[in-house]
């Protein structure tokens, strides 16, 4: 039954994930940006781990799992080293290529012209 619900969760993020990308001008980048910063704001207001617990490896999985990751360990970092840990969790507690793939992804977004979609 774990197994099913699980399945199922993910099935369902990504059917909504792929409604919004039909029925909006939302480029893909962007809604994954949406979807890590949605997976931060939910641990954050401690909604995530419940969620989690009772989804399993179907809520964990999706970029919402990377938001909660990068989220943990910012909150780690900061009752450690104070202001600083704002700027060293989320790449403490990720991989260093997928905080790097963040990092020059958001700088690229800020130097060059993103086109919408017609």
């Amino acid at each position: 039954m774990d197994y099913f619900v699980a399945f199922c969760i993910g099935g369902v993020i990504c059917a909504l994930v792929q409604i919004l990308m039909e029925k909006t001008k939302m480029l893909p980048g962007r809604i994954m940006v949406l979807l890590v910063c949605l997976g931060a704001v939910l641990g954050a207001l401690q909604i995530y781990q419940p969620f989690v617990e009772f989804a399993g490896a179907g809520a964990s999985v999706p970029l919402l799992g990377f938001g909660n990751v990068l989220w943990k360990g910012v909150k780690e970092a900061v009752d450690q080293n104070g202001f600083l840990g704002i700027f060293l969790g989320g790449f403490r507690a990720s991989a260093v290529g997928i905080s790097a793939a963040l990092v020059f992804g958001y700088i690229a977004s800020v130097i060059f012209q993103p086109k919408m979609k017609k």
